[in-house]
């Protein structure tokens, strides 16, 4: 395994501009992407002639998961308001359609009814995720995500993850505004990387390895869209709250993919109103992206790590004297 290094010089002002993923559509799917976006919102059209307008001119299940997929992504919007104040409760695709807003629920059976009506097999998946360093440790009362499991085949490995709310784009850190920004690593997702941020209510739709129970799970750290574009398959410390010493140096370690390009690797520290940026000093060692910092300042704070200026991990640390 062989990571590429890059040294490159990049302006404070850049390693503070926030850090956004939006996935390319693979050139697998590049035809069946373009088609979907020639058809616009389709305002007019119930959910059964949508969904058959989107499929109709491919053969493949996996193509008109795709154009189904697609569509929601880039045609609803998280509804941050009515997230806040009512959680992830059912939403029906009727009312999903008339709104063109949704909760992760809302996005999932409305993938879920158009999948059904293309006669693929897929079901509504209600867990759990984590949204902010706040959420480390701290167990919903009730589901807080869904998403949706989709069958190609006959196997067990022919399952695949898709989550269209966050393939939608995202929201902020006080969960007050939401960014339409198209995710396409959230269709058939890596399943490892999926269960660093997915923990379903049923386990039997654990797709691959991952935590299989809910204390375990929220206490790891926040894991966010550049682990699908780096391919992240470990990490270090493992828990997402880190306690540690003044002027001790903390350890992390990370993997990555084959070939992965790191240019540069920062944490982002933020200490109320005040956000600061530095760059570290890695080193490659036995497989693993390695570095480590001492914190200047007895608190707690979150601390996101950075690689390329995009946001890998977010951990909550508590610096002690």
């Amino acid at each position: 395994m062989k990571i590429k290094f890059y040294v490159a010089l990049f302006s404070s002002i850049l390693l503070l501009m926030p850090a956004v993923s939006t996935a390319q559509a693979s050139s697998q799917y590049k035809q069946v992407d373009e088609y979907v976006q020639t058809l616009g919102s389709m305002d007019s059209l119930n959910m059964g002639t949508i969904s058959h307008i989107l499929t109709k001119n491919f053969s493949s299940n996996a193509d008109k998961v795709r154009a189904i997929f697609c569509w929601i992504a880039n045609n609803i919007s998280f509804d941050v308001k009515r997230f806040k104040s009512s959680g992830n409760e059912k939403m029906t695709t009727e009312e999903v359609l008339k709104n063109r807003k949704a909760n992760a629920y809302g996005y999932a059976a409305l993938f879920q009814d158009m999948c059904s009506v293309a006669k693929i097999r897929c079901l509504t998946v209600d867990g759990y995720a984590r949204y902010t360093t706040e959420d480390i440790n701290e167990k919903p009362d009730n589901f807080n995500h869904s998403w949706a499991v989709v069958q190609l085949g006959t196997s067990p490995e022919s399952w695949q993850y898709a989550d269209p709310a966050w393939g939608s784009g995202f929201i902020d850190d006080k969960m007050t505004v939401f960014t339409k920004a198209y995710n396409d690593a959230y269709f058939f997702a890596d399943k490892t990387i999926f269960n660093f941020q997915h923990l379903p209510d049923n386990t039997a739709w654990l797709l691959g390895p991952g935590t299989k129970d809910v204390k375990s799970f929220m206490a790891m750290p926040l894991v966010k869209n550049a682990a699908y574009e780096l391919g992240l398959t470990k990490f270090m410390p493992a828990g997402g709250y880190i306690k540690t010493k003044l002027k001790n140096p903390l350890e992390f370690s990370i993997a990555l993919n084959p070939g992965a390009t790191v240019q540069i690797v920062a944490l982002q520290i933020i200490q109320g109103k005040k956000t600061e940026t530095k760059t570290m000093d890695i080193k490659y060692q036995n497989g693993l992206l390695k570095f480590n910092h001492k914190f200047a300042e007895a608190d707690t704070y979150p601390v996101n790590v950075l690689i390329n200026n995009k946001m890998l991990l977010s951990y909550m640390i508590e610096v002690t004297d």
